[in-house]
C-alpha cells in the first residue's frame, strides 16, 4: 500500500477520515485529541514511507489536512467511517501487520487524550480491530 504514490496518498487521506471518526465518535473533537493527532502525524506517521503529495510535503500530512476539512465541515463521524472501511475492504491485502498496528495504536491514543475512552469511542475501536483483524 504504502510503496505506491497514488495509493500512498489514498492511504492517508482515508486516515484522516478514520481518525476524525474516532475523534468525533462523542460528537465533539476536543483540542487534546487534535493535539495527540498531530504528536503520532510527527512522530511515527512521518516516518512510513517517502511518499509526497502533490505539493512536495509528505502525505502523511494528509490525515491532518483531510482531518481538518472535516472538522471544519462538521462531517459525521458514522459516514467517515463507512468510507475508511469500504477503502480497507477494497485494498486490505495491500495493508502490512506493521500499519495496522500503527492504525490501532493512533486511533486508541486519539480516543484516550481526553478524559480517557468513552463508549461510543470504545465502539468504533471494536469495530476497527474487527475490522483489521
Amino acid at each position: 500500500m504504502v510503496n505506491s504514490q497514488k495509493s500512498g496518498i489514498e492511504l492517508y487521506r482515508n486516515l484522516g477520515k478514520l481518525f476524525y471518526a474516532v475523534a468525533m465518535a462523542d460528537g465533539v473533537v476536543h483540542h487534546k485529541e487534535i493535539d495527540k493527532l498531530k504528536l503520532f502525524i510527527r512522530k511515527y506517521w512521518l516516518d512510513v514511507d517517502a511518499v509526497e503529495d502533490e505539493f512536495g510535503s509528505d502525505a502523511a500530512f494528509q490525515i491532518e489536512t483531510v482531518f481538518d476539512w472535516l472538522l471544519e465541515y462538521e462531517k459525521d463521524a458514522q459516514e467517515c467511517f463507512e468510507e475508511f472501511q469500504e477503502f480497507y475492504r477494497l485494498q486490505k491485502k495491500e495493508f502490512p501487520i506493521f500499519i495496522k498496528v500503527l492504525i490501532l495504536d493512533s486511533a486508541h491514543a486519539i480516543a484516550n487524550s481526553f478524559a480517557g475512552k468513552n463508549k461510543a469511542e470504545l465502539v468504533l475501536l471494536a469495530k476497527l480491530e474487527l475490522l483489521l483483524k
